[in-house]
């Protein structure tokens, strides 16, 4: 196994499209500018696993990548049983930066809480540790990243700079086009799922259920949510946080329970 340099900034970089997904190359290939590169995806797609853990199979980590500056290991777990078991068992020392994706598709709206590349994320912010998620809005099994790789780099700069506010973690979205037009921070639109699961037959005759689904937005008119802004051909930031407590409800829930 190759060192890992001491004295180069430690990237980890995970995704939930498996570790032989063309997104997830991109970013490496990137990210191996900025620093030394320690990888853990999936060994098979694990899209909409979300913070799932392993709990009832051994885990195994194979390595597939061992070069100069970057190890590669691919896992028969979740997006978030690879990050826990490289920083805890595999690593050399806890990463500097926490990268995920790039997701084939977006994680926009309320997807992030569905999402396996988002569980990389939040896991990441667990640790302390400045942690960006990217999602790519192309569908396609192989599709062209080039238009990722500026918000990429100004996104991994400014958290190795140490310039990203601290205690949140990052949902980035790229919308497909050949260039970005910016780069916007806003929040996650509301929204939900309609027609979520489509009803099929069998060749036996019996049904079953695929999930499809589609999300709207209940207030597609603001600019001040990330699909607004992907429409327009803009790539959006939402800051999140792991901790979904929603602290402004404590003082009137208090109230509620104990009568005040």
């Amino acid at each position: 196994m190759e060192d890992i340099s001491s004295r180069r900034p430690l990237i980890f970089v995970g995704n939930d499209d498996g570790y032989q997904a063309g997104g997830l190359k991109f970013l490496i290939d990137i990210a191996r500018e900025y620093g030394d590169v320690f990888v853990a995806a999936p060994s098979a797609h694990q899209s909409g696993k979300s913070s799932a853990l392993t709990v009832d199979t051994p885990l195994r980590a194979r390595l597939f990548g061992d070069e100069p500056g970057l190890i590669a290991y691919h896992v028969n777990g979740t997006p978030t049983d690879c990050i826990k078991l490289a920083v805890s068992n595999l690593m050399p020392r806890r990463p500097d930066i926490v990268l995920s994706g790039i997701n084939h598709g977006y994680n926009s709206g309320n997807s992030a809480i569905y999402s396996g590349t988002m569980g990389v994320v939040f896991e990441g912010s667990f640790l302390g540790v400045p942690s960006i998620g990217f999602s790519y809005g192309d569908y396609t099994a192989a599709p062209d990243f080039s238009a990722c790789e500026p918000v990429v780099r100004q996104m991994l700069e400014l958290a190795l700079a140490g310039s990203l506010p601290v205690d949140v973690c990052y949902n980035v979205n790229i919308p497909k086009c050949d260039s970005v037009a910016g780069l916007k921070a806003v929040a996650a639109a509301p929204g939900r799922w309609t027609e979520e699961y489509e009803c099929r037959t069998d060749p036996h005759g019996y049904k079953y259920y695929w999930l499809t689904g589609k999300y709207v937005p209940s207030e597609p008119e603001s600019d001040k949510h990330d699909l607004y802004w992907l429409q327009r051909g803009y790539a959006t930031v939402v800051p999140c946080r792991a901790d979904q407590t929603a602290h402004k409800a404590i003082t009137a829930l208090d109230n509620i329970i104990n009568r005040k």
